[in-house]
């Protein structure tokens, strides 16, 4: 993995880089996925608008604040058969008030899952976290019954930790120390 600079971060077949505005119509597909409504929340993104304003208080705020967020995850050019990048998911961290730690957080697109993608960024996001923002912690939260993502967090080091009540849902938290 190669750390260019906190915009953009290569893998060997993914880049994750900050959202921007030119994103809001990829955040409207993932964020209506009923995956991610089942996994992670209803955000009511519905239009270009909702989009936006989601980018700017979400991951773009959080970049301003505390230099990471949640990110972009494309999949190069290389990885595929297709002239530029596809945008596939995010991935990145999370600073909420509600928990003490920072959190990871990823979410991809159906077509794009048990590829190894979403392991993929998660590492590249973890190292980033250990490298550049000197975390010596993170942890993770999955809805109870979420199983991909906790086979996800195992594989990537996390350990069960307790079960939690966030946002009105029945949770699981997990962490990692480095």
């Amino acid at each position: 993995m190669a750390f260019l600079n906190m915009n953009l971060i290569k893998s060997t077949r993914l880049v994750i880089r900050e959202f921007n505005h030119e994103d809001a119509e990829f955040i409207i597909k993932l964020l209506n996925e009923p995956s991610f409504i089942e996994n992670i929340a209803d955000k009511g993104i519905k239009n270009q608008q909702d989009a936006i304003k989601y980018l700017n208080d979400g991951p773009i705020a959080s970049y301003k604040k505390f230099s990471f967020g949640l990110w972009l995850v494309e999949l190069l050019p290389e990885a595929h058969s297709k002239r530029n990048p596809i945008p596939i998911g995010m991935c990145g961290l999370l600073k909420r008030e509600e928990l003490e730690d920072v959190d990871l957080g990823y979410a991809f697109l159906p077509n794009y899952c048990g590829k190894g993608y979403a392991e993929e960024s998660a590492k590249v996001v973890l190292e980033t976290a250990k490298k550049q923002f000197n975390l010596n912690r993170v942890v993770a939260i999955t809805k109870v019954g979420n199983q991909s993502s906790e086979k996800l967090l195992g594989k990537l080091g996390f350990n069960y930790e307790k079960r939690l009540q966030l946002y009105g849902d029945e949770n699981k938290y997990f962490s990692l120390d480095f």
